[in-house]
């Protein structure tokens, strides 16, 4: 018996119902990254981090932020996003998803409920699978479904916590959540309203402080990932001081991580400030959004009004020929099949960023126009 065999079927298994993955390079026009704004190639961070090695920023951290991982870099970082985005405290993570599960399984306590929207990130479900309150989930966006789940939690005897997950921006269906009816959920039931503004960050808000800008602060925790709109690495939790004080002590993915970069946090800081003033960056944004919608919503797209513009097309096979063919095409989108969504709702992420010109969105809606009629979408 070879002694992968396990893991080889398995890797048959999915393969032959069109859910193998594989990495592939990435080439011609991006209708696939979260680069929103285009900054991660920008001569702006490219002439920070520069600045920052001069000045002598080290590559590397040398260990966890409680050895002598802890640099001058984030500490600053911390202290000027605290103050972008609003907020007492900000503690930076090396990634989204350590964040996340940082979050879910070190915060709510035993005794607690964790209520979250269907469609939260995998990395939520992490935290909340290594987490020790009890976790509910609600339907998606369904601000009365959430209200009636705390109730029954309350009257079947809960007594502890409630915490409220969620997405701002959801990152495969492209829609926005109902925060202010969530916050005044939150604040009617003593809760603690979790927001992940992975997908909202430098897009939306006054300055690209996200969806949740302006919301009551007491009960609010927000995520806000480096490595999207930003263009870096990273992820920043803001809230309450006692929020980033108890992830120090008891968040054992920041505790045994080695500490991000510090060249890192050089760089997150100067898109900070970048998106901070990057209102003609928004503007060129939303007018490439605004073509795309235009030209793709006939298709089949999902309406809406955001950046990520899912077209459900069902079948695993069929949504990765449509994808390969496009690819083929000079246009990098990719296909997103179960688990990342419900069976039989696999779709194209059609996402838009700065990277494109308004003439590639047109050149890609005709290539795909022209790929639809063997494989028309269905309805999300």
């Amino acid at each position: 018996m070879d002694a992968f065999d396990a893991q080889a079927r398995d890797l048959a298994d999915l393969a032959s119902r069109g859910r193998g993955r594989r990495l592939i390079a990435r080439e011609g026009a991006d209708f696939a990254s979260n680069d929103y704004l285009g900054l991660s190639a920008s001569p702006l961070l490219t002439e920070a981090v520069a600045a920052a090695l001069a000045r002598g920023v080290p590559i590397g951290s040398g260990g966890s932020r409680l050895l002598r991982g802890n640099h001058d870099e984030h500490e600053a970082l911390e202290a000027e996003a605290a103050s972008f985005f609003g907020r007492e405290s900000a503690l930076y993570f090396s990634s989204g998803y350590a964040a996340n599960a940082a979050l879910l399984a070190t915060l709510p306590q035993r005794g607690d409920l964790v209520l979250f929207d269907a469609l939260v990130h995998a990395s939520a479900h992490e935290g909340m699978r290594l987490g020790r309150a009890e976790v509910r989930q609600a339907p998606h966006n369904d601000v009365a479904a959430f209200r009636e789940a705390i109730g029954k939690w309350r009257r079947d005897g809960g007594t502890g916590r409630v915490w409220i997950a969620v997405e701002s921006l959801y990152s495969m269906d492209g829609d926005m959540a109902p925060l202010a009816q969530l916050s005044a959920l939150a604040e009617a039931e003593g809760a603690i309203l979790l927001v992940d503004e992975a997908h909202a960050t430098g897009v939306y808000g006054p300055q690209g402080q996200g969806l949740a800008y302006g919301l009551p602060t007491a009960n609010l925790i927000t995520l806000h990932t480096c490595g999207k709109a930003l263009g870096c690495e990273g992820a920043l939790v803001t809230g309450p001081a006692v929020v980033r004080d108890f992830l120090v002590n008891r968040g054992r993915a920041f505790i045994f991580s080695t500490a991000p970069s510090p060249l890192m946090a050089a760089a997150v800081r100067a898109a900070l400030r970048i998106t901070a003033e990057g209102e003609a960056l928004r503007a060129a944004l939303f007018g490439r959004i605004a073509a795309a919608r235009g030209a793709l919503g006939p298709l089949g797209v999902a309406e809406g009004e955001t950046q990520i513009l899912p077209l459900v097309l069902g079948e695993d096979v069929r949504t990765m020929a449509v994808a390969g063919a496009l690819q083929d095409s000079g246009f990098d989108v990719r296909g997103i099949r179960p688990p990342t969504v419900p069976a039989g709702t696999s779709r194209l992420r059609i996402s838009i960023t700065n990277n494109v010109s308004l003439g590639q969105i047109a050149a890609f809606a005709e290539r795909l126009a022209s790929l639809l009629p063997a494989t028309e979408p269905i309805a999300a």
